[in-house]
């Protein structure tokens, strides 16, 4: 009492933090970094290395399962997975919580020592895996000549662009390129007795620039420097060979030309290769939004300078543009819930005064929020804004309690400054048990495992904070304006009671006056929750839900050994596919190696015909049907928040042929189950290898070694990189080859090799056999195992899950092998799993919080009984809207447990005052039924009309809010109502019937029911 009087008595003091706080408010709203996901370092590392052509089987003994071994011993690392193919050793790997950036290092350090003990690895990439890309906005130049299109590139916009101090690089391909290429003449060559090593050594030695020492010339000194760099085609024809029978100039032994290198470009659009692709990457502590504005302004100054002439530049994708209008878009919500909270306050209170206090109460709680939040040094993004839309609702509560407590005080007749501290005293227990409710639920959330876990901490947090500001504003604003600025007309006359409180009083007073009918509402509501649960089958059910946004990413999986040429084709196959699509508007394909990416974009504003679920929908059936045709493997989106197959299944063992087999039979069972598509394994296709036999005896006689005859064969497809030639002040490419190329077993074995008797065909001293190797091998935790995956269409990932299991606990497999279930699936049953152990610890700190309030252990029990009340509201209103219960619904229905209690708590507090004052518990029930009605109204609903825009949106961030505000709703609204008739049922039922003894107490207290007949309570 004695701080809410100090508080009262220093408005200056609590005008001025309120300045402040709002001054220090908007300037963390400006400063906040904006992006469309909070940039957290994940709990994985990867790494990937390049062993050339070495075959899958001997990638897999000599370097992925050494490599695994020595990860999966660093103390940390939780899981291992690895991918070997032809050349190549990709390794997922899982880490303890919060370890990240700490064991990625030594991960990198493991993973650098393999390649120090292997020569044949080329390279080797590791890292911690993130969300911040490393370029975020995409320019293609079109429709010109392409040496125009180059020069512009390479002279104009790349370092115009990179001179902005908010772009970090900017990256070209696709520009026209040259290169010297020397093909040497096979026949030429072994006339003048010479191999093509030891010529590139001399063409090597030749093409040099050195410092070789320094000269001293009394007290001046001069470096000493060694040029022959090659600057022309010329100059490299008339380069001296030495040979046996004296000097001979390379153009005699070689074919030597300058030729401009296929497109460099590693990307299609709309088919064609035709463009110069350019990539933009922000400097750091730059966002995206302000790098976006800068390259803009660049562009169009170019454009102004007339410097685009004969072509077009063209964005492509701006990651800043989805920031922004996610960010607009949940920013509106805000405000639109704002103010349809404020005008169901004004409808309750029918008082300006009272409404506009509230009015003052919400920005200045929502600017305290994003200073805490930009504090924290967190970012402005979908999530914390999320957090803060679904906070707004419920931010008003605490001050709408208060707020109302003192109003009905004035209602009585006190004066304004006892209203203000007998009204805020009166609630203040309530309302903050009531926030302590609804955060405690939050702490268990850290429990939920993987990526997605640090994401719904931070929204979390910030839910958390937002109702710590709105409970400080509700305890200090609210009291402190309500004595000066809160006016209360006094009404001559009698008026009865509104007609829903005098009809609510009517039906508890008859619930109550005997348990049997308290019992009988308990026994009605309990059935219509068994009920409700007959519908949780139909609620669609997902990991995490789409983003719509007039955009897509699809991610095609290529068979092993998939060449340029066959890219190629499959890129125009893809173009033609995804241009007889209604709605989709442009598309590129960028190569990624064993990966095709196509980026989609579809229409927008007026020319949109479809929905973009129907047009997703398309993109995908249409790309799996190449599958049929070309050499893919998987078509799968990565737009659906947990990327990947959405169906894995891993079948593990160590036999390849056993695996075979029981994948085999184990698919012909998947397809059996409807919805389920573009079924494949990565097992699925075996590469054909031609195994070299040394004839030992004969390569004796022939005078030569084994190492000598491998060396010869190699030399026999050498084509590589050489140097670089200075050309027009242009380092250009230099490469040597043959002039005729060893394609065919039959042109191999047919080569002629020099030996002591004279030249002889290579077939005399090898011979080739064919065997048959896996394309790829795939590891869990260093044991083997094959990934059966597959897509969805027309059904939802729960229902698949359930048939996919069923066939599993039916499918039997030998000892030493097993099946378990990966991806998406995976990922669901984990995540139902985690959310019931948080549902569970939520429940516990909710009852903790409330036992310590009420110090009474059964009365906390009697206010979560409305707690499977409000899951039938969620089952309802997920089943009739059809939003899908994935993770952001699941702690949506967490967040409810602490929301939904606060009505009860304030029902049940009221009782207990009314108790202590003398009322019997039939009586005190009725009384704090009519008391506590309004405010339980009006902050039902204005946390339902706070939401109502966030269940309604749609957009960038609409599939992310509406789930989780749809929860809310529906829950919230469903338990509000039975609350009212449930708590007093349980109460009463539990309650021991006893004798009422009055007892002394104020004045006030006694004579309340004779001042409300004077004295107009509103409804």
């Amino acid at each position: 009492m004695k701080v809410i009087e100090f508080i009262i008595k220093k408005k200056v003091l609590i005008g001025l933090l309120t300045v402040l706080i709002v001054a220090l408010g908007c300037f963390a709203i400006i400063k906040l970094d904006k992006e469309i996901m909070p940039s957290v370092g994940m709990d994985g590392a990867y790494v990937s290395i390049d062993a050339g052509d070495m075959a899958a089987i001997d990638v897999e003994q000599l370097i992925t399962t050494p490599l695994e071994q020595k990860l999966l011993a660093i103390d940390g690392v939780e899981e291992v997975r690895s991918t070997t193919s032809v050349g190549s050793s990709s390794v997922d790997v899982t880490v303890a919580r919060g370890r990240g950036e700490e064991l990625s290092k030594e991960i990198e350090l493991v993973a650098n020592a393999i390649q120090a003990e292997h020569p044949d690895i080329r390279d080797v990439a590791a890292g911690q895996y993130g969300v911040r890309q490393g370029y975020e906005f995409y320019m293609d130049i079109t429709g010109g000549d392409m040496q125009k299109m180059t020069d512009f590139a390479k002279n104009v916009l790349e370092p115009r662009l990179e001179s902005l101090k908010e772009v970090q690089d900017v990256q070209l391909s696709g520009v026209l390129e040259q290169e010297v290429t020397v093909q040497f003449k096979r026949d030429e060559m072994n006339k003048h007795g010479l191999d093509i090593t030891q010529v590139s050594g001399f063409i090597s030695q030749a093409n040099t620039e050195a410092t070789i020492g320094e000269l001293q010339d009394g007290q001046e000194s001069a470096l000493l420097r060694w040029n022959t760099k090659l600057g022309d085609i010329e100059a490299i024809k008339k380069m001296e060979i030495p040979t046996g029978e004296g000097f001979i100039k390379l153009g005699e032994l070689a074919n030597v030309t300058l030729a401009p290198l296929e497109s460099s470009s590693f990307v299609w659009k709309n088919g064609t290769k035709e463009l110069v692709f350019v990539q933009v990457g922000r400097a750091t502590n730059v966002n995206q939004i302000d790098m976006a504005k800068a390259v803009r302004a660049e562009v169009q100054k170019i454009r102004d300078e007339g410097l685009v002439d004969g072509f077009m530049v063209n964005e492509m994708v701006a990651q800043a543009d989805f920031v922004e209008e996610s960010i607009s878009g949940v920013t509106g919500n805000i405000l639109i819930g704002s103010v349809v909270a404020i005008l169901i306050l004004l409808l309750f209170l029918r008082n300006v005064r009272a409404t506009l206090i509230i009015g003052i109460a919400i920005p200045t709680s929502v600017l305290l929020t994003f200073l805490t939040v930009y504090g924290l040094g967190y970012s402005l993004n979908m999530l914390t804004l999320i957090g803060l839309g679904l906070g707004v609702g419920m931010m008003v509560d605490s001050s709408i309690v208060i707020l109302e407590s003192i109003y009905r005080q004035r209602e009585l007749g006190l004066e304004p400054l006892k209203a203000a501290l007998v009204g805020t005293k009166e609630v203040a227990g309530a309302v903050i048990a009531s926030m302590l409710t609804t955060i405690v639920v939050f702490l268990p959330i850290g429990f939920i495992g993987g990526d997605m876990g640090q994401f719904m901490i931070i929204l979390s947090i910030v839910v958390a904070i937002t109702l710590m500001s709105s409970v400080l504003v509700g305890f200090t604003l609210i009291p402190a304006l309500s004595e000066k600025f809160l006016r209360y007309r006094k009404r001559a006359g009698v008026k009865k009671e509104g007609k829903i409180i005098s009809k609510y009083m009517s039906i508890v007073t008859w619930i109550v006056q005997k348990k049997r009918r308290s019992a009988l509402v308990i026994t009605l509501f309990f059935a219509l929750f068994v009920g409700s649960l007959f519908l949780v089958n139909q609620i669609p059910m997902s990991v995490m839900p789409d983003i719509f946004n007039r955009y897509n990413e699809v991610a095609v999986e290529l068979e092993t050994g998939v060449d340029a040429n066959e890219k190629a084709q499959l890129a125009k196959a893809m173009n033609n596919k995804l241009a007889a699509i209604e709605d989709v508007e442009s598309n590129y394909v960028l190569d990624s190696g064993g990966y095709l990416f196509a980026i989609i974009n579809m229409t927008k504003g007026d020319a949109i015909h479809r929905e973009q679920k129907s047009v997703n929908e398309d993109i995908m059936k249409s790309l799996r049907e190449l599958q049929e045709t070309a050499p893919i493997k998987s078509v799968q989106s990565t737009m659906d928040g947990a990327g990947g197959s959405p169906v894995q299944v891993l079948v593990k063992g160590e036999e390849f042929d056993r695996l075979q087999t029981l994948t085999k039979d184990f698919t012909a069972q998947l397809e059996t189950v409807e919805g389920i598509v573009g079924i494949t394994n990565s097992m699925e296709r075996m590469s054909e290898q031609k195994q070299i036999i040394a004839n030992q005896q004969a390569i004796e006689k022939a005078g030569l070694t084994q190492q000598q005859v491998k060396q010869f064969i190699e030399e026999a497809f050498i084509n590589m990189p050489f140097g670089t030639v200075l050309i027009n002040n242009e380092a250009v490419p230099l490469r040597v080859s043959w002039d005729s190329k060893t394609g065919s077993t039959e042109s191999l074995l047919n080569l002629m090799i020099p030996t002591v008797d004279g030249d002889k065909k290579l077939s005399s001293l090898i011979t080739l056999e064919t065997v048959y190797t896996p394309n790829e091998i795939t590891h869990i935790g260093g044991e083997r195992y094959v990934a059966i995956s597959a897509g969805i269409e027309g059904r939802d990932l729960g229902s698949i899950n359930r048939d996919v299991q069923k066939i599993m606990d039916k499918f039997s497999v030998p000892t030493g092998y097993a099946i378990d279930v990966a991806g998406d699936i995976e990922q669901q049953q984990q995540l139902m799993i985690e959310m019931l152990f948080v549902l569970a610890i939520a429940l516990f700190l909710v009852y903790f919080v409330m036992a310590v309030q009420f110090n009474h252990l059964g009365h906390p029990l009697l206010v979560m009984s409305v707690i499977p009340m409000a899951i039938i509201g969620v089952i309802i209103g997920l089943s009739v809207t059809q939003m899908e219960l994935n993770l952001l619904s699941g702690i949506g229905i967490i967040m409810l447990i602490g929301i939904v209690l606060n009505n009860a708590i304030l029902l049940i507090d009221r009782t207990n005052q009314l108790r202590k004052e003398g009322m019997s518990v039939e009586e005190a029930l009725v009384e704090a039924g009519r008391h506590r009605i309004r405010p339980i109204f009006m902050t039902t609903l204005t946390t339902v009309g706070g939401m109502l825009p966030l269940a309604l949106a749609s957009g960038v961030s609409g599939n992310y809010q509406a789930p989780l505000a749809t929860v809310l709703i529906s829950g919230l609204l469903f338990a509000t109502v039975i609350t009212l008739l449930l708590i007093p049922s349980v109460y009463r039922l539990f309650s021991r019937t006893e004798k009422v003894v009055k007892v002394k107490v104020r004045k006030r207290v006694f004579n309340e029911s004779a001042i409300t007949k004077t004295v107009p309570n509103e409804q």
